[in-house]
Order: C-alpha cells, then structure tokens, then sequence
C-alpha cells in the first residue's frame, strides 16, 4: 500500500462514536458484556474440546478453530471500541493502521471461509454417515482449516498492496477502527480499481460461501424431511434455523458493506454495521454451535468434576 502524499499523513483520527455523545454510556456498557461475553465463550469452548477426549471430532476441531478466531476478531475491534467511549480523539499512526486493518481483514475472511468449510462437514456428517469418518479424516479437518486461514491470509495480502492512494492531508477516519473502504474514501487520488478489487474479492469470500453455505442447509432440510420421527425433525430443523440466524447475521452484515456501490454508502451506518458483525457474531457463535449441545454440556460437567475431586484431593493431603 502507497501514498502519493506520504509526507502529509503520519497519523489518523479515527472519530468512532465522538460525534453520538449521548451514547457513550450505552454503548461502552453494551460492547464490554459483548466482549466479556465473546471471551468467556469462545475460551470455554476451546477449553472444553481441547481437555475433553468425547470432543475429539471433526466437528468440535471446526468449532475450536472457531472459537479461536472469534477469539481474535472480536479481540482486533472491540477494545478500540470501548477506547473510544472515553477518548474523542483517537490517533493511529499510519503503519500500526495499516496492521489493524491487516489483522482485521485476515481474521474476517477466514472466518467466512472456516463457515462454508464447516457446512460442508455438517453435509457429509447427515448425507452420507457411513463414510463421515472416512471423508472427513484427521487429514481432511486440517487442510480445510489451514485452506481457510492461508487463503484469508493471501487474499488480504493480496487487497492491501493493491491499494495505492493518496490522502492530500486528510487524516479523519468516521470509524472505531482502520477499516478499508473508509480509508479509500478517505483517499482523493481516484479510487475506482480498488473499489472493484474490494468488490471482487468480497465475491470470493462473502457471495460464493455464503452461497455454498445456503445450498447446504438445502441439502440438510431435505434429509431432515424424511426424518419419521417428528420430534427429530423439529430438533434438527431448530438446530439448523440457529446455525442459519448466525451466518446470515455474520454474511447479511458483510454483503449489505462490500457488496454494493460505494456511492450509497453512508459512513455512520456502515460504522455501526460493523460493529454488529464484528461483536454480536463471536458472542453468540458459541452459545449457537456449542453451548446448547448435550456433548458439550457432558463434557463441561466432566471438566467440573475433575476440578473439583483435584481440589478436594488438595486439600486431603494438606
């Protein structure tokens, strides 16, 4: 990434909800029980698949790969949100904004491409049962999620050193956090190409999976549908109806940001928008996928009970 300019932007003003100070209060509280909330789940998760054998599954190695990741996106933006409920003038320097936006990038598309990598395990796990062990080998699970995070990786790389702008002196960001099409806007050198390398590449990590995820869920409700039982089928249609609210929220957000004209764009209600995927869908990613589940609640109560006959063992010898 270039400026033309680079002399007269050393740093950026990132505005964030300075402009809305009747909801500093509101807002601080709700993004930290947001966050506390995000890093009690996810940590708890990835505790629980990772001490618990029973959760040594490709499924829950998904999940876990999730969680961290929630772990890490919601980590990138929220603590500069909450920053900005007590400070009205938020300076980034310009390497450490390009790092963010960097991280934040990488974290969001590999979290879009780890969902459709997990519909498709959902696929074969209710299509095709029998041979689930077999497709979905040990081997498998990690190629897919090391595709999913390589992938991200060069995608970003590649969209961040396409951007040659030039900011002219203009340093005010109307974001909580170094966000790629606020910085282009921000730009006054023409910036046509990397609005069309944002939309192209939102095509390949927002519309093909989220795509690929919706034709899954297909495949899923047809053979939920000819479950007998009727009880089955309201479990799992239930079971698919959370997962489905959770990635539409996670897409919907994203695709309603990237996947549109810039012209109609509006900088407060794109701010706003960001923050509602990038903090209310790693809250509730583990309470969708995981915590409701009945392994995962065994495997919490095994983990308690080994905690407390350690600790009653503790105290017995003392």
């Amino acid at each position: 990434m270039a400026t033309g300019n680079a002399s007269a932007v050393f740093e950026f003003l990132l505005i964030g909800i300075s402009n809305y100070p009747e909801w500093r209060s509101t807002f601080f509280i709700l993004v930290l029980i947001t966050y506390l909330s995000t890093l009690l789940g996810n940590g708890l998760i990835i505790l629980l698949i990772h001490s618990d054998a029973h959760l040594h599954t490709p499924m829950y190695f998904f999940l876990s790969n999730l969680s961290f990741l929630d772990l890490c996106y919601g980590t990138a933006s929220m603590p500069q949100a909450l920053a900005h409920c007590f400070s009205s003038h938020l300076y980034l320097s310009y390497p450490r904004c390009l790092i963010q936006m960097s991280v934040s990038l990488t974290l969001a598309t590999a979290e879009c491409l780890l969902l459709a990598a997990m519909a498709y395990d959902r696929v074969v796990a209710i299509i095709n049962p029998l041979r689930y062990s077999v497709v979905m080998s040990g081997s498998v699970c990690v190629w897919l999620a090391a595709t999913s995070w390589g992938a991200s990786l060069v995608l970003t790389c590649m969209l961040v050193l396409s951007l040659k702008l030039r900011f002219c002196g203009a340093n005010v960001i109307n974001h909580f956090v170094c966000e790629i099409l606020s910085l282009i806007k921000l730009a006054c050198s023409d910036t046509s190409l990397n609005e069309l390398m944002v939309l192209v590449t939102s095509i390949f990590t927002l519309l093909l999976p989220f795509a690929f995820v919706l034709l899954s869920y297909v495949r899923i409700s047809a053979a939920v549908l000819s479950i007998r039982s009727a009880q089955g089928r309201l479990k799992a249609f239930s079971t698919c109806a959370s997962h489905l609210t959770v990635v539409t929220i996670f897409y919907g957000a994203a695709i309603s940001m990237y996947v549109k004209p810039q012209s109609r764009s509006s900088p407060d209600q794109d701010k706003f928008i960001s923050v509602f995927y990038g903090a209310l869908t790693p809250m509730l990613n583990p309470l969708i996928y995981s915590l409701r589940n009945k392994d995962v609640k065994g495997a919490m109560r095994r983990v308690m009970a080994k905690m407390a006959y350690a600790s009653f063992t503790t105290k017995t010898l003392k």
